[in-house]
């Protein structure tokens, strides 16, 4: 039965609705039982799917099920393109689905059938805000089928997580997925070796419960928001790193010294810097000043090639990393910036050494890094679950990648009810300032309607600069960027107000619904001005999206300028230049041409990023495979 949808394939068809009509059949009945009797009917799937059943004779009854507990639990009746694209999920593909579709309710759909079988289903999604709002919110229908719910969060202590992958269902993030599988199988490790002690330190669990794994085995996962988990946070590995090592002290010192030595150094005299690679090259003076340096008595035995890779590194956090734009300082740690949410990535590092070199350019204690006791990738990771499907509002342009790399299929599900919104033409500017002053005149126009405005920027210091230029101009607005984010979903969800604006530092992620306010339909809906392009076109579609909710009305508007990065980024600072002069002519104008040529700068950026993707999948399976004499699981380094 219904083998029409298969991983390979991305289609919705129409044999994909009958299963829909099935279930609309269904809904009288359903709405007939009792919340006893609705819960029988649960569990007899249940007994069905442990016995063997497969999922496909299960979907049906089970999905009827699961939208009836919505309807009397939570006030909220899946739509018809809802359960749609739940069957897509349960057959393993990536869906996308317009921002305001509701894919936190499609996610009970999948969830509820795989977690049928006893088994364990998980959701992994960006953060915990949204792990435990969506869970909590959620929870209803889960328990009116008799079914548990559990939340994986980052301050969890051991028991509380075992607990959690218990249940039935579990959302958490898809970090703490992987570091809690990586601290099972290191500990099972040095148990084995006879290094119980080692193990507790480095997993932080005591050792009198060693023995009990955090996890259950793998069995179905729903990855949401896919595109920021499985694409755009696969070019960093989860690591648990080893103690650190007698060579702290030296190691400190050394990236000491690269930061003041770097601070003496000049561009173009002393270093190149490669825009497009992100990297820095000392230069013959640059490497004289360097042996030049004063060096403390601690580093006498470090070699100069050693110094001369640290200054580069330091230079590099200096050139390409900028504070409240890559990262921000709190409590005196770096505290990352993540480039397509705007959110901080609380917990995560740069690799090799980087992290240590900002942390010396800001003057704070400098965390040593140390070897690696064990890792895995994204990647590999999410190969551990039989069955894997993910949703989020922008992936079709990654399908190929998506299939090369997790094989399985992307499905673009319609719209429940038709988008309406409208593309206004772009303004090309001359500058950063003068962009702002354009916007700023447009935001009062739309002010005086009573429109609400949303106005997407990709950094704090161009959102706060922005808002004081509103501040200037008299109209009250919200910012949203990494300093509130314990007022995220609030600023969210007041977005659509009459007379709102709301700044923001990506809208990517946010998982809260826009919706408009009274009088705002009649008014034109919310106007979305898109500041600059992002690195990756996905991250402009999600912005976008936030106007035009569930056939709302809705503009938008492109705006860019000749001091962009991304014409730096995308084509190299000496061919930039070319094309600066001839964007020249079209400022003030409305060109598309002209924003061709900033799509075509976004396009060598993505396929660069694709290209770093794809070495890092490399290099993390030559590694493995390097390792794998030594140890029976490819995915983890031998303790060091």
């Amino acid at each position: 039965m219904f083998d029409w949808l298969k991983p390979k394939r991305s289609a919705i068809t129409s044999s994909t609705w009958k299963v829909v009509e099935q279930v609309d059949d269904l809904a009288a009945e359903m709405e007939a039982l009792s919340d006893a009797a609705l819960r029988r009917l649960a569990r007899s799937l249940s007994y069905r799917a442990k016995a063997g059943e497969p999922i496909d004779t299960l979907i049906v009854e089970s999905f009827a099920a699961t939208r009836e507990a919505g309807r009397r639990t939570i006030g909220m009746r899946h739509y018809d393109v809802q359960l749609l694209a739940g069957v897509a999920l349960v057959h393993g593909a990536i869906v996308e689905m317009q921002t305001g579709e509701g894919k936190t309710l499609v996610a009970t759909l999948p969830l509820i059938v795989y977690s049928l079988a006893g088994k364990g289903a998980h959701l992994a999604t960006v953060n915990d805000y949204l792990a435990r709002r969506d869970a909590e919110w959620m929870e209803p229908i889960y328990k009116a089928l008799g079914l548990s719910v559990g939340i994986v969060e980052s301050e969890m202590d051991f028991d509380a997580r075992r607990a959690a992958y218990a249940c039935d269902v579990t959302y958490g993030t898809a970090k703490e997925f992987g570091f809690d599988f990586l601290k099972d199988r290191l500990m099972n490790r040095e148990i084995a070796e006879g290094r119980a002690d080692l193990g507790a330190m480095l997993t932080g669990r005591a050792a009198s419960t060693a023995s009990q794994l955090l996890q259950r085995p793998y069995w179905f996962a729903l990855v949401d928001e896919a595109d920021n988990v499985l694409i755009d946070e696969a070019r960093t590995p989860l690591i648990i790193a080893s103690p650190p090592g007698e060579a702290q002290a030296v190691q400190e010192a050394i990236f000491r010294f690269a930061a003041t030595a770097a601070d003496s150094l000049e561009r173009d005299e002393d270093f190149e810097a490669d825009v497009q690679k992100q990297t820095c090259e000392l230069l013959g003076r640059g490497r004289s000043r360097v042996r030049a340096h004063e060096r403390p008595p601690l580093l006498d035995g470090v070699s100069l090639l050693e110094l001369y890779d640290a200054v580069e590194r330091a230079l590099k956090a200096r050139q390409f990393y900028i504070r409240d734009r890559q990262y921000v300082v709190r409590d005196d740690k770096i505290v990352i910036i993540d480039e397509f949410t705007g959110r901080s990535a609380e917990g995560r590092t740069w690799r090799d050494g980087l992290h240590q070199a900002v942390e010396a350019k800001e003057g704070i204690e400098v965390t040593v890094p140390s070897g690696h006791a064990a890792r895995i990738t994204i990647q590999d990771l999410f190969a551990r679950w039989p069955h894997l499907a993910g949703m989020t509002g922008t992936i079709a342009t990654s399908a190929g990648e998506i299939s090369r790399t997790y094989d399985v299929a992307v499905a673009t599900v319609p719209t429940n009810r038709p988008a309406v919104r409208k593309r206004l033409p772009p303004v090309i500017c001359a500058d950063l300032a003068d962009k702002f002053q354009r916007i700023v005149a447009e935001v009062q126009e739309m002010y005086a309607l009573g429109r609400p405005v949303l106005i997407g920027t990709r950094s704090i210091d161009k959102s706060e600069t922005l808002s004081r230029m509103l501040t200037e101009a008299g109209l009250p607005h919200t910012v949203l960027n990494a300093r509130q984010v314990e007022r995220e979903a609030e600023i969210v969800s007041q977005a659509g107000q009459r007379g709102q604006i709301t700044v923001s530092t990506n809208m990517a992620g946010r998982g809260t619904d826009i919706k408009l306010g009274e009088g705002v339909y009649d008014v034109g809906g919310l106007h979305v001005i898109c500041t600059e392009l992002h690195d990756s076109a996905r991250i402009d579609r999600q912005l976008i999206g936030r106007c035009g909710r569930q056939g709302d009305p809705g503009t938008w508007r492109q705006y860019v300028s000749l001091d962009d990065d991304i014409l730096v980024s995308g084509f190299g600072p000496a061919r930039a230049k070319r094309v600066v002069k001839r964007l020249e002519s079209f400022v003030g104008t409305a060109s598309e041409r002209a924003l061709r040529i900033y799509k075509q700068a976004q396009q060598r950026i993505e396929a660069r990023h694709i290209r770093q993707r794809r070495l890092l999948e490399y290099v993390e399976r030559q590694r493995a495979e390097a390792h794998i004499q030594m140890s029976q699981d490819p995915y983890l380094d031998a303790a060091s």
